[in-house]
Order: C-alpha cells, then structure tokens, then sequence
C-alpha cells in the first residue's frame, strides 16, 4: 500500500509543445537537453516529482510561456543511458495552477497550488455521462476515427467505473486536440468535462459519417472521383 504523497509548494516544470498532461495517465519522456538533465538529477535526489506544462502559444513573451493549469507528476521508473541521456516513466498525480515563476535557471522552478475537481452533479448523472462518454469512444472508433491501434487501451478503459479517471485518461489518450485537451484539463466541474468531451466526440461522429456517405464504396485515396 502507497503512502499518501503531499505535494510540495514548488516544484519544477518541463514545458512541451502540445502536451496536456492528466492526472493517472502515464507519460514517457526523454531526458536529453542539460537544464532538464539537470532537473532530473535534483528531483531523483529529492521526492521524485515535476510538472509538466504544455506552451501556451496566447501567451505574449517570454520563453516557453506555460499554461497556467498543470499536471504534477512522479517518477515511475527511470533509465540513464551511456550517453547521459535518461528514459523516463511520468504518472500524473494532481492537477495544479502555477502562482509565480520562482526562478528560470538552472530550470524554470514555480509555486503551485494544488486544484480539486468537483462533481457537478449527482453520482448517478456523472455514471451515466461516463457510459455514453464511452459509447461515443467505442462508436468513434468503428467508424475509423482516432482510435487506431488503440483496442486494448478501449478494453482497459471498460474496467474504469470513477468518472473523473475515465474522462481524464480518455482525454489524455484520445484526444487529439490540443487547445479541447487543455480545456479538458482546466475544466475542474467533473460533469462539464464529461460533457464537453462528449460534444466534441459527437462532432467528431457526424463528420465520419459524412465523409463515409460521400466516400461511398471508393477507397481513401479515390475520394475525389466520387
């Protein structure tokens, strides 16, 4: 049995292009560049934990501006390479808003604040929205969108029963928009993500059904003859 981990008041932070990153979702990183090299030898020493932040492309100035909603997660496992490069495994723990930027070298360091997801709604109505979440998943994929080479991640998704696991690995996994990735993670009204989640899915749908209604019998690369 794990012992509970207490986030602490500052932590380091990765940025990424296009990433959101969720709590529970396991996330492998890279480690090449030497601030992060640097950031990886410290946090081992330490309690394991970062965040990581994807760029805010809004954001006016500085460098590598991050979004303000994060995720902060463990180190799972770590491998260093001959080259002083590492591979590393990231499972995400909490949802957290950066306060301030504390420092920007050797790496960026900021305090954060950890942020709590409310229900929205009744257990029940979360339950139900988490079924039909997954039946726009499952239908999504049999119409060729998004989902390929993904069935056995689809089976172990059916194994989650707590909503805001599911909508979070989901979004993490499935989603391949980044800005509604963000959005998701930023939303912290467990039945508004549930929710928006599944509008844009539905919109995802009623467009794989259209493209299948002009495409007719002909193959992908044979679409403009129809």
């Amino acid at each position: 049995m794990e012992m509970e981990i207490v986030l602490p008041d500052n932590v380091a932070v990765m940025t990424l292009p296009n990433v959101a990153f969720f709590p529970q979702a396991l996330l492998p990183l890279h480690i090449f560049e030497p601030r992060y090299r640097q950031m990886l030898k410290d946090v081992l020493a330490s309690h394991r934990l970062f965040a990581v932040a994807g760029i805010n492309p809004a954001a006016a100035g500085g460098f590598e501006p991050p979004h303000r909603v994060a995720t902060v997660g463990i180190i799972r496992a770590c491998q260093k390479q001959d080259d002083g490069t590492s591979s590393l495994l990231l499972q995400g723990l909490a949802r957290v808003e950066f306060l301030a930027v504390l420092r920007e070298e050797p790496y960026r360091c900021v305090r954060i604040r950890p942020l709590a997801s409310q229900p929205g709604a009744a257990g029940a109505e979360n339950s139900r929205r988490r079924h039909d979440l997954l039946r726009l998943i499952t239908l999504r994929q049999r119409l060729g969108g998004g989902v390929g080479g993904r069935e056995e991640f689809l089976g172990f998704l059916r194994t989650i029963d707590d909503p805001e696991a599911f909508v979070d690995l989901a979004a993490f996994s499935l989603c391949e928009d980044a800005p509604l990735k963000q959005t998701l993670l930023e939303t912290l009204d467990v039945h508004a993500r549930l929710g928006l989640f599944s509008r844009h899915l539905r919109g995802e749908i009623g467009a794989l059904r259209l493209r299948h209604r002009l495409q007719g019998r002909l193959a992908d690369d044979d679409i403009e003859n129809n």
